[in-house]
């Protein structure tokens, strides 16, 4: 298994991973220097976790039915190339580990049009009972899910380039 950094993480290893987020840099989005704001960096990397979390079961009627959900405890943002307006862009989410209760992952934003990697958001969220705000395990069907995302980011040939100051911890 290879380890890019981030800078040398190409769009060919990143398009490894599925695109959950098809988007456009819409005017909105533009900040003061003429480029894509921050807020909406983080915004797209976690409407890409948002997915990842759908695909394991946690959703709307999750939170309602078995009053649980998930926290972000932790981001980390890496920009590596600048968005404008206009540029189409892809948001691809991977799982790097979970544990009963935590789980890490990371969104790569990849401009389109000139085939790179434009930032990284890595995310460690926890699992929580939204009536009491405590950390709880995942449920049996849940941690089924995010053992199996985990194990397909593990098959991929490359590691997540990783800030290495969070993550799951044991």
């Amino acid at each position: 298994m290879t380890s890019p950094t981030t800078h040398a993480l190409s769009w060919e290893l990143v398009r490894q991973v599925p695109s959950l987020v098809e988007a456009k840099v819409e005017p909105e989005f533009i900040d003061f220097n003429g480029h894509m704001n921050v807020r909406y960096y983080l915004d797209k990397g976690a409407e890409g976790a948002d997915q990842l979390c759908r695909a394991v079961g946690i959703d709307e009627a999750y939170r309602r039915d078995r009053r649980m959900g998930v926290f972000t405890a932790e981001h980390h943002l890496r920009y590596l190339s600048e968005l404008q307006a206009g540029d189409a862009f892809s948001v691809h989410a991977r799982v790097l580990d979970c544990s009963d209760k935590v789980t890490h992952l990371m969104a790569f934003l990849v401009d389109q049009a000139r085939e790179r990697l434009s930032c990284t958001v890595e995310i460690v969220l926890v699992h929580v009972g939204l009536d009491d705000r405590r950390p709880r395990p995942f449920p049996e069907d849940v941690a089924a899910g995010w053992d199996r995302l985990v194990h397909e980011s593990r098959a991929l040939p490359w590691d997540a380039p990783v800030c290495g100051s969070m993550g799951v911890r044991r």
